[in-house]
C-alpha cells in the first residue's frame, strides 16, 4: 500500500493526546541522535523518546543483543538505514517486546559478495586516518534533494561521522557485511509497520522500499516526494506526520 499524502494536521489548540508506548529510534550508519532531532522534538511531548546507539559491536546480533537488556519491556521501534536492519533484528529476536515497527530509507537483504567486499576499502581507510573521505562516498550529496539545504545536511552527515569516530565506522561495515536476510523476519511481523522514503534516495530506491512493504502484513509505505535519502532532516514535518499518524494506527492482530 502506497500513501503519499500530507501529514493529518493538528486538532484546534495543538493538543494532542499522549501516545502510549515509548518511542526508540535507531539512528542509521554513522549517524546519532541529530539524524531524528525534528522528531525528538516533536513526539517527546507525547511519549517517551529514546535514542539508542548503533555501533556496538561488529554483528547486528551483538547490538540488538545489549540493547534488548536496555530498552523498555515494550516499546515502538523506528529505524533509519542500519538502525533500521538492528530494528529488524530486534523483531527477529524478540517479537514480543516490539509493538511496532518503522523501516526508513533501508532495505531487509544481507550484503551480496560484492557488496561486502566493497567496504573493505572503507574500513581500511577510516583506519588510516582518510575518515572523512570514506564518510563522503558512503552517503554522496546526491543522494540527498536538491536545494539549499543540500550542502548543509552533507555537512552535518560528516559531523555526525567524525564525532563517532573510525572505530565506530569500523564495527557499522563489520555488521553490514555480516548481516543476515530478514525477509522471514518481515513476513512474520504482526505489529503496525511502516515503511518511508525520500523519492529521490539513490542509495536506498523507492522499489528496495516496496519490496519490504509488499513482505510485510498490512504495512504502510510512505513516500516523501521531496526527500532523498534523510527524510527525517530533508522533510521533518512529512516524516514526524508519518510517524505520529503511525504511532497511533491500531493495533494489527496477532
Amino acid at each position: 500500500m502506497s500513501d503519499r499524502s500530507v501529514p493529518k494536521p493538528t486538532p484546534p489548540g495543538g493538543a494532542r493526546t499522549r501516545i502510549a508506548e515509548p518511542l526508540v529510534l535507531l539512528p542509521g550508519l554513522m549517524c546519532d541522535a541529530r539524524l531524528f532531532a525534528p522528531q525528538i522534538e516533536a513526539l517527546s511531548r507525547e511519549t517517551s523518546v529514546l535514542v539508542a546507539p548503533t555501533a556496538l559491536g561488529e554483528r547486528l546480533e551483538e547490538t540488538a543483543s545489549t540493547l534488548l537488556d536496555q530498552l523498555p519491556s515494550k516499546c515502538a521501534l523506528a529505524g533509519h538505514g542500519l538502525g533500521a536492519m538492528v530494528a529488524m533484528e530486534i523483531l527477529r529476536r524478540a517479537p514480543e517486546r516490539v509493538t511496532r515497527i518503522a523501516l526508513i530509507s533501508t532495505h531487509a537483504l544481507a550484503d551480496t559478495p560484492q557488496e561486502a567486499a566493497a567496504r573493505e576499502p572503507q574500513i581500511v581507510g577510516a583506519r588510516a586516518g582518510r575518515l572523512a573521505e570514506v564518510l563522503q562516498a558512503l552517503v554522496p550529496a546526491s543522494a540527498l534533494a536538491p536545494g539549499p539545504q543540500r550542502a548543509r545536511l552533507a555537512a552535518l552527515l560528516a559531523q555526525m561521522g567524525q564525532d563517532l569516530g573510525p572505530e565506530a565506522l569500523v564495527r557499522q561495515a563489520r555488521a553490514l557485511q555480516r548481516r543476515r536476510d530478514q525477509q522471514g523476519t518481515l513476513r512474520r511481523c504482526r505489529v503496525p509497520a511502516l515503511v518511508l522514503c525520500g523519492a529521490q534516495d539513490t542509495l536506498m530506491p523507492l522499489k528496495r522500499h516496496a519490496f519490504m512493504a509488499e513482505l510485510i502484513p498490512h504495512a504502510l509505505l510512505r513516500v516523501i516526494e521531496d526527500a532523498g535519502h534523510l527524510p527525517t532532516l530533508e522533510a521533518p514535518e512529512e516524516t514526524t506526520g508519518a510517524l505520529r499518524d503511525w504511532l497511533r494506527q491500531p493495533y494489527v492482530l496477532r
